[in-house]
């Protein structure tokens, strides 16, 4: 019988990195308050860390796919100097009112729906229940409901916060370090 593995799902933009909108050059790249002592507490917790991440912006033609990889590679290397492991980036370029050609879809990877964290959770036999997603926005939330992950988690660190926060919301931090700090 194999074990199931326990997994993180990040959101990027406001969670890893400070919110820009639309951010896809390195000059422009800040990791949020702590965010490494973070990751590398997150990590000693026995967690794969993911990062599923939606980029409008690339289907919105504001930026390439290329540039997208560009500035992921550079964040993934980065963080594997500080011997922080990201098992896997998911990304959904697409947006079906504002895409351009192939970009305008309604896909089933972008968040609200659940698709990055279905293939991630397939593809590493990811035990979902005890398993935790972090993000920034409601959407977030909604997407890691349907894949039906134990713990969802909003941060303060990105976009601002609705008043009425689902009841599905098993806490709400500062930022992802308040959170790792917690655990």
């Amino acid at each position: 019988m194999r074990v199931k593995k326990k997994a993180i799902f990040l959101d990027r933009d406001g969670v890893i990195n400070k919110e820009i909108n639309y951010l896809h050059k390195i000059k422009d790249f800040e990791f949020t308050d702590s965010c490494i002592h973070a990751l590398k507490t997150l990590q000693s917790h026995g967690y794969l860390l993911f990062i599923i991440t939606n980029q409008a912006g690339i289907g919105r033609g504001y930026y390439t796919e290329e540039d997208f990889h560009l500035l992921n590679n550079w964040m993934l290397t980065f963080l594997e100097k500080q011997n922080i492991n990201i098992t896997e980036v998911q990304f959904c370029p697409h947006h079906a009112e504002h895409g351009i050609g192939e970009y305008k879809i309604n896909c089933e990877c972008r968040k609200p729906k659940a698709g990055m964290l279905n293939v991630l959770i397939d593809k590493y036999d990811i035990d979902t229940e005890n398993s935790i997603l972090v993000g920034d926005k409601l959407s977030d939330i909604s997407a890691g409901e349907i894949a039906q992950i134990g713990t969802l988690v909003l941060v303060e660190s990105g976009h601002k916060l609705p008043e009425n926060i689902s009841t599905s919301v098993n806490g709400v931090y500062k930022n992802l370090a308040e959170f790792s700090d917690s655990l």
